[in-house]
């Protein structure tokens, strides 16, 4: 029995739902999202909240089941809230900066390193040294903070890298001179 996909997805006031077969169309004040349900699973809209429920219970279905719940909900999250990834770059000389529509990012290395922005993120370089990324799709403001983040991942032993706000970077001691 999944726990998660039971519950109910509460809808904000100013979201609306359309379902068409499988299809889940989810429109509010920041956007528009949309997702293909899997076949075993039929989504039901009720009053002012969504259920997702499964056809029989497969193991695959009941892995799905909780899935699809989740899915449903960050849609939903994205598109009356939004999401938000901010970043942080420490160390020496490292900075951001924008470029039109590119992310320029001074890690370290011998040339900056640009990186394309998606269609639908916003990105800002707070600061020098702070990035905020915001979007109404999780997965795509999450799989770019982890690209930014690729560029120079922190290291255990100075720190230094681009790390989200509140990661803790666990420090290693160095070599001791004797």
């Amino acid at each position: 029995m999944s726990r998660t996909g039971n519950k109910p997805i509460e809808l904000p006031q100013g979201v609306t739902v359309e379902i068409d077969g499988n299809e889940i169309t989810v429109k509010g004040p920041k956007g528009t999202l949309s997702m293909t349900a899997h076949e075993s699973m039929s989504i039901v809209s009720e009053e002012d909240a969504l259920y997702v429920q499964r056809l029989n219970d497969t193991k695959q279905q009941r892995m799905l089941h909780g899935t699809t719940r989740s899915i449903l909900v960050n849609l939903v999250r994205g598109v009356s809230e939004g999401f938000t990834k901010q970043l942080k770059m420490v160390g020496v000389g490292y900075r951001a900066q924008m470029k039109g529509n590119k992310l320029v990012l001074n890690a370290g290395y011998s040339n900056p390193v640009e990186l394309d922005i998606p269609e639908g993120l916003n990105v800002e370089v707070v600061k020098n040294t702070d990035i905020s990324i915001s979007g109404i799709d999780k997965q795509l403001v999450g799989e770019f903070a982890a690209n930014v983040r690729a560029v120079r991942a922190p290291e255990p032993y100075l720190g230094k890298g681009i790390r989200y706000i509140d990661e803790q970077v666990r420090r290693k001691e160095g070599k001791t001179a004797k």
